[in-house]
């Protein structure tokens, strides 16, 4: 499936929120919400250490969020963007929302192999399984732009 140069543009913005969510101290992850003229509703990063919150995921981070600040139909028109594949929580998280399509970078099979190793632990599961597991169909595109998803996580995850 083909994206536009304005899906590039705001997936390599979830990116740079991972390389943020890494400098601040977080694991490398970042998603944000865009309408469909491209303009962005709400971001934000994985916040798992610095608010000491194990579901503080950039995903979920951004449904809180989104389903504050958005009207159910605002949040069903738009396109959530992050810079890995959302794991099985997050996906739940953006099923319930309402959100029908999902641009991602990195796979979590790529992910899951540069935690191997690591204290850190993966699901099993696809993100587009989980999210057409419901009564709903949910758009899933990825990996996009994988490599430059890859870069922010390299030295990250450590033994």
């Amino acid at each position: 499936m083909s994206i536009s140069e304005t899906d590039r543009a705001l997936l390599r913005r979830a990116i740079a929120l991972a390389a943020t969510a890494r400098e601040h101290g977080n694991h490398p992850f970042g998603a944000l919400l865009a309408d469909a003229n491209g303009n962005i509703l709400v971001e934000a990063k994985n916040t798992v250490i610095t608010e000491r919150d194990l579901t503080g995921h950039a995903e979920t981070n951004l449904i809180r969020a989104g389903s504050r600040q958005l009207a159910p139909d605002v949040l069903a028109a738009a396109t959530l963007y992050t810079s890995t594949e959302p794991c099985a929580m997050c996906a739940g998280a953006i099923y319930w929302s309402g959100v029908s399509r999902v641009i991602f970078g990195l796979s979590a099979a790529r992910l899951t192999q540069l935690v191997d190793g690591t204290t850190e632990k993966t699901l099993s599961l696809t993100a587009e399984r989980v999210l057409n597991s419901g009564g709903r169909h949910v758009t899933v595109i990825g990996p996009l732009l994988e490599d430059e998803a890859l870069a922010v996580h390299l030295g990250f995850w450590k033994p």
